[in-house]
């Protein structure tokens, strides 16, 4: 296993991203890797806001993985800060390497650093494997989550 580097998700980098987030059966019924007009807007958005940090994991020279990490200031818990991780992938040649614990354990350092209290995180309720994962690093499923389309 080479070296992995984890640094800021650039223009470059969306095909990479879009086909990770497409690569599974919820991905492949809500992303469009056929036009990359939208996602280049939206990192181009989040790219100026200091509390969002989209990251790509590398591995010689090629994108393996990809997280958002968004730093929410709150009032509740004493004006806490928390940190919530999105959009996990791993590309499917790289699952079961260690990369997804090195991408969550980046997230938490990087969450700690910028002052968190807590890091919490969603994952689709049929994810069943993704839940096992975040359970064997320390997360609990305490909380039921719920989403309006709009």
């Amino acid at each position: 296993m080479g070296d992995l580097e984890i640094r800021p998700a650039v223009a470059d980098d969306i095909p990479a991203i879009v086909g990770m987030l497409a690569d599974d059966p919820l991905g492949s019924q809500r992303e469009s890797p056929d036009d990359l007009t939208p996602y280049l807007a939206a990192l181009e958005r989040l790219s100026k806001d200091p509390n969002q940090h989209v990251v790509v994991a590398v591995r010689e020279g090629r994108v393996v993985g990809t997280l958002q990490l968004t730093i929410v200031p709150g009032l509740s818990r004493k004006g806490a800060t928390r940190s919530i991780i999105e959009a996990v992938r791993v590309h499917a040649d790289e699952r079961g390497s260690g990369l997804g614990t090195r991408f969550i354990e980046w997230a938490v350092d990087r969450s700690r650093s910028e002052g968190c209290q807590l890091v919490q995180l969603t994952s689709d309720a049929t994810r069943t494997d993704a839940h096992r994962f975040y359970e064997r690093l320390g997360f609990t499923a305490s909380h039921v989550g719920f989403k309006l389309q709009l």
